[in-house]
Order: structure tokens, then sequence, then C-alpha cells
């Protein structure tokens, strides 16, 4: 995978390029690490141009089927959408079980749309580690909205509000019970809030369970100062007021990007994002280095047996670490 061809083929909008460059970046592979990086940096000068939508919620309120409805009504607007749908990772293999791709089965045959599931693997929050990388790539191959997908609502389920601009709660009817069971700091990141499968018998516990949400979030500090967290119904299954759902998204990057609020929240993530990558490679350097792997096994069974406080094992393997770093500068 020659990174400088991949990257152009990816700017050209070819579907293989895409596909290929995202396995890279979200290849755990050392050898690919260099390779991805160098096409993300053939690709960042024309990324950013997207609307990225993070969408989560309870299992089984319906966040494929919303996102397919939304999908379709947005790719008739003109746009083109990407779909990264991070699904639950097996426990055999470590792949996707690739629900979401199945279950999404109009908008996946859409030209101007795009799903991809990756596995969530050991990464909590609810999204795979490299969704943030593979943003910047759906968003180099001229993909204008891109929507995530994590896995449930739970209390890691945030993560995706740290690397998207728009982070969508869905809820079912109900009202109050439900309310009761959804965790506070979710519900304080949602930028909207929406009740799905509002139709049949459930519409007018729909009608109330937003009402409910809409009460309980008056006594909750919105994430912008700028914008009032709105609750709509909706009824994704039969496409009822997906298009008032979407008017609300561009009302919000509207009144975002007036005020400059979205390019210093991209601003920040970005900042998060460095330091967060820092700190995985550097543990995963420290991990590899091999006068640290020879005490590692002493030092975790110290640990087991209480022997040892955690605190001064960490130190320990730091100071190997360290140490072996230092002689090798002044070996230069």
């Amino acid at each position: 995978m020659d990174p400088d061809a991949l990257a152009a083929g990816v700017r050209r909008g070819e579907r293989r390029a895409l596909a290929r460059a995202i396995t890279l970046v979200e290849s755990t592979r050392p050898e690919h690490r260099g390779r991805a990086n160098r096409l993300l940096e053939n690709l960042i000068p024309v990324t950013g141009k997207s609307m990225r939508i993070g969408i989560s919620g309870v299992p089984g309120v319906g966040k494929s089927t919303f996102i397919e409805a939304l999908g379709n009504h947005v790719v008739a607007e003109g746009h083109r959408v990407a779909v990264l749908a991070v699904d639950p990772s097996s426990a055999l293999s470590g792949g996707s079980i690739l629900g979401d791709k199945t279950r999404m089965e109009r908008l996946a045959r859409q030209a101007r749309a795009f799903i991809r599931p990756s596995p969530t693997g050991a990464t909590l929050g609810g999204v795979a580690r490299r969704t943030r990388e593979t943003i910047l790539v759906c968003e180099a191959a001229g993909f204008d909205v891109v929507v995530v997908e994590t896995v449930g609502v739970g209390q890691s389920e945030v993560a995706v509000a740290g690397m998207t601009d728009m982070f969508v709660l869905m809820l079912l009817p109900g009202g109050g019970d439900e309310l009761q069971g959804i965790k506070r700091g979710i519900v304080e990141l949602a930028d909207l809030v929406v009740v799905n499968k509002a139709d049949g018998e459930l519409a007018s516990a729909a009608v109330r369970a937003a009402s409910d949400y809409q009460n309980a979030l008056q006594f909750l500090k919105p994430r912008s100062a700028q914008w009032q967290v709105p609750v709509q119904t909706c009824s994704a299954l039969h496409g009822e007021r997906v298009a008032e759902v979407w008017q609300t998204v561009i009302d919000y990057f509207a009144v975002l990007s007036k005020n400059g609020r979205l390019a210093s929240r991209r601003g920040q993530q970005g900042l998060e994002w460095m330091w967060r990558e820092t700190a995985d490679s550097l543990i995963e350097a420290l991990k590899q280095a091999p006068e640290v792997r020879v005490r590692v096994a002493e030092l975790e069974t110290a640990v087991v047996i209480g022997r040892l406080p955690a605190t001064v094992a960490a130190q320990q393997l730091i100071n190997v670490f360290m140490e072996r770093k230092q002689a090798k500068v002044a070996d230069r």
C-alpha cells in the first residue's frame, strides 16, 4: 500500500482506495503505522469540510434504522454520506459482526453513500480506536456528512462526543422510567435528543417521553451556551419526521459555525486526540522495550500477591524504560 498513491485514489473518490486506506489506518501492525501517518499527512489539506455527527442510544432504540432513513433523506438532498458503524467485536476473531451494514441495505446501495463497519476491539467509548482517522479519510474522499454510530449507551459511551461536531442521543418512548436508566453524563453531552418509534400504539407515549426529557434538560447545563438542546420525535421505520430532524441538524451547524464555536471545538478535540495518541504510543513503546519485558512478569507477580503496590511497580517499569532511553542517548 503506497501511501502517496493511495491518497491520490482517495482524493479522486475511488471506493477501492477508500476501503484500503481505512484498512491501513485501522491496522494494528507496527510496520503499517508509518505508512498510515504518511497517508493522513497527504489527506489532511482536504479534510475538515464535513458535518461530523455522532449517534448513540440504548440497544433496540433503532439507531441503524434511523441512520438509514436519515442517510437516504440526506442523499436525496444532494449530500454524500459516510456511515462509520462501530460493531461489537467477535470474542473469537476480534472482527466486526457486520450487522449494521446488513441492516442498512437500502442505504448501502446508494452510489452517494458509504458504510464501513469497524470492530471496537479493546477500545472503550463505543467507538473504534482509529475512528478519528477514518473520519478524515472519508472527508478527503468527498463525503460531506459523516455519521458515527456507537455500540450503545453506557458509562463509557461518550467518546464519540469528543470526535464529532454534533452528538445525537436516541431514546425510546416511555418517559420517566427510561430517563432514570440513562446516565446523566451522556445526556449532558447531547446536542439533540430524538425519541424514536413514535408510531402506532407508541405515538402518544413518545410525545409524553419527549416532554419529560425536555423538562429534565432544563436542569442540565447545555454543552454549548449558544444552543438549547431540542427534543424531537420520529418514526425511523416509517420515515416520519426524519426531515424535521435533519433540519434541526442544519440549524445546529449554522448556529455553531456563525459564532466560531464549531472551529474552537474541533481545535480542542484535536489537542485531546494528540495527547491521547501520545499516551497510547508511549505505553506501546514501553511494553515493547526488551528491558521492560524482562521485568514485567516479576513485577506483575509482586502486585498480584500483594508484595508491591501497583504505583511502585509502575514507577519501576518507567524507570527501566527511561534508563534505557538515556543509555541510548549517551551511546551517541
